[in-house]
């Protein structure tokens, strides 16, 4: 089970930080995700990493700007967001793949989601 939260308004330029926090004992086994959905768009990748924390994939849109990280004690991941774009206005999903160890962007590889939060970015 997967808890996404830290979801709000932000001005444009702000910062917001997410957090997935995950029951069960595969978490560190999993590779974790993020994805977004904008009202009348389709669900769009974000950001992923692996099992270890070691390795990151980023969409286009948002490199440089979000960064996704794990707390594999604390069955956590989080994705920081920084320099927010009113197109980053979304409801926020974490996944996680308890079958892909690496990252990975396609939405088929993950297994579990969570509810999501809603990020509204104001201009």
């Amino acid at each position: 089970q997967l808890q996404a939260s830290g979801g709000g308004l932000v001005q444009a330029g702000g910062s917001l930080r997410l957090s997935c926090a995950a029951s069960g004992r595969t978490f560190s086994s999993s590779a974790m995700g993020w994805f977004r959905q904008a009202p009348g768009k389709k669900r769009e990748f974000v950001a992923s990493i692996s099992r270890s924390g070691g390795s990151t994939y980023y969409a286009d849109s948002v490199k440089g700007r979000f960064t996704i990280s794990r707390d594999n004690v604390k069955n956590t991941v989080y994705l920081q967001m920084n320099s927010l774009k009113p197109e980053d206005t979304a409801v926020y999903y974490c996944a996680a793949s308890s079958r892909i160890s690496y990252y990975t962007p396609r939405p088929s590889d993950y297994d579990y989601w969570g509810q999501g939060t809603e990020v509204t970015v104001s201009s």
